[in-house]
């Protein structure tokens, strides 16, 4: 009688959900699958062996990626994430200045609409004001892991302006300006450049 056997690799599913496909180049579907090498005879898998590896694999493309790409963020967590960190950085500049003052809370809101939530107005904003800011420093860190430079230093130039918009910058702003910045993951070299440029702009 003729055997027939070997070694195999065979895929097992271990969970699923939604991830942002870097072949796709958007949001996609995903199975979290692990490979095992199995002894097989007559083609049957009969004997498990060790693990081989885990993979993430998208159910569109097909293509499977190291388990990292899960820590991307999807599309529509980006655009969650953006408004809560601008509405945590302007809290955290008002607090820090006047929270009274209407110029510089109309910039507030304004830089909120600019990262796509049209609904936030003044009295949301006052609702923020309220609240204590503990979860604040996450939030905004939270989006500076998904920015590239350039698009840190544009959102910190928004929060420059609403510092701006009730006069010169005072210390304590300037405090929070810096504290926003680090949150985003910009050192302070990086963050007194963007805060000295944006000021040079609003005297011209």
């Amino acid at each position: 009688m003729l055997l027939i056997f070997g070694l195999s690799v065979f895929f097992r599913t271990l969970g699923q959900g939604d991830f942002h496909c870097p072949g796709c180049g958007g949001d996609r579907h995903y199975r979290q699958r692990v490979a095992r090498r199995w002894f097989t005879l007559f083609f049957v898998p009969v004997i498990p062996l060790n693990r081989v590896g885990e993979v993430v694999e998208c159910t569109t493309c097909r293509t499977r990626y190291n388990l990292d790409v899960l820590r991307l963020p999807t599309a529509r967590e980006m655009a969650a994430a953006l408004p809560a960190a601008m509405r945590a950085s302007a809290v955290a500049v008002l607090v820090a200045g006047d929270p009274s003052a209407s110029a510089a809370r109309a910039r507030a809101v304004e830089a909120v609409h600019g990262y796509g939530m049209a609904a936030f107005d003044d009295a949301m904003l006052a609702a923020d004001l309220e609240q204590a800011p503990d979860a604040s420093g996450e939030v905004i860190a939270q989006a500076g892991a998904q920015l590239t430079t350039e698009a840190r230093e544009w959102f910190l130039a928004q929060v420059v302006r609403i510092a701006l918009a009730d006069g010169a910058i005072g210390a304590g702003e300037r405090q929070a300006l810096h504290t926003v910045a680090g949150r985003l993951g910009m050192t302070p070299a990086h963050t007194v450049g963007v805060i000295s440029t944006t000021e040079g702009a609003a005297r011209e």
